[in-house]
């Protein structure tokens, strides 16, 4: 911004904010809103003020009420550009793929058969699709959308494909909350213990927009590591079977162990 908004009018932020001036004097009387620099006998208003405004905005548009907005403005204190960078980074998409828009009849097209509304209300639910009315869905991931269509060329069956998702979905959603929870305890927790200093929010910042391809890098590895282990131990038995003598398991492995332990102590004795 322009020095310029360093010193603007009530009647100019409420123009500038998108919002009435009635607006801005209660956010004000319930403390969200820092008062003007008052000069003779007219208030000033700066960035600060702008962002500050932007931020309830935005917070309330995500469904805050302004109790809770008040709270956690609390502290911010000239920090609110810098809050407000933060929030739009944490409510930023973490997949870079763009949605796209489907009909019905380029479903029928797509998968050679109509749509079952069961499985849609399915999709639906697990957040593969998002209802658009007039038979129109947003594909929210048009990967995983080519993922099924491979998986319909190979035979496998829709429902079945969606119990898959399903299974993905749950597993994900707890790897998501582990990195999450790993961001609060080691980067916001004691950034917020510090009373959140207006100098360090540009590293928090960082730290989450770093967390994002970490996040995704890791999970990767991990399920291709997982993966290779998983075929070779599938296809082990079903396709080179070891004379029809299935792997130990975990107990016989320990019934062998003691009883190995217990030949040794007695040739000891001996």
């Amino acid at each position: 911004m322009s020095d310029a908004t360093e010193n603007i009018t009530i009647d100019e932020l409420a123009q500038r904010a998108g919002m009435t001036v009635r607006n801005i004097r209660a956010h004000q009387s319930r403390g969200l809103l820092p008062p003007p620099e008052v000069r003779g006998r007219t208030g000033y208003y700066g960035d600060e003020h702008v962002a500050r405004l932007e931020l309830i905005k935005e917070m309330q548009a995500d469904g805050f009420n302004l109790g809770a907005i008040a709270r956690l403005l609390q502290g911010v204190a000239g920090a609110s550009t810098e809050m407000l960078d933060f929030t739009r980074a944490v409510r930023a998409p973490f997949e870079e793929e763009k949605p796209e828009v489907i009909d019905a009849a380029a479903m029928v097209e797509r998968w050679g058969q109509q749509a079952d509304p069961e499985q849609l209300r399915r999709a639906v639910k697990l957040g593969l699709l998002r209802p658009l009315g007039d038979d129109r869905f947003e594909v929210r991931s048009p990967r995983l959308q080519r993922v099924a269509a491979e998986l319909a060329d190979l035979g496998v069956p829709t429902e079945t494909a969606l119990e898959v998702a399903a299974t993905l979905r749950r597993h994900s959603r707890a790897v998501a909350r582990s990195f999450v929870e790993l961001f609060i305890e080691n980067v916001w927790k004691p950034f917020d213990s510090a009373g959140r200093p207006a100098e360090q929010w540009p590293q928090v910042q960082e730290s989450l927009e770093r967390l994002r391809p970490l996040a995704s890098e890791s999970l990767l590895a991990m399920f291709q590591l997982v993966m290779t282990e998983a075929v070779e131990e599938a296809f082990g038995r079903t396709i080179v079977p070891d004379a029809g003598v299935p792997p130990p398991s975990h107990a016989g492995r320990r019934q062998g162990r003691s009883s190995r332990r217990r030949r040794s102590r007695a040739r000891r004795r001996e």
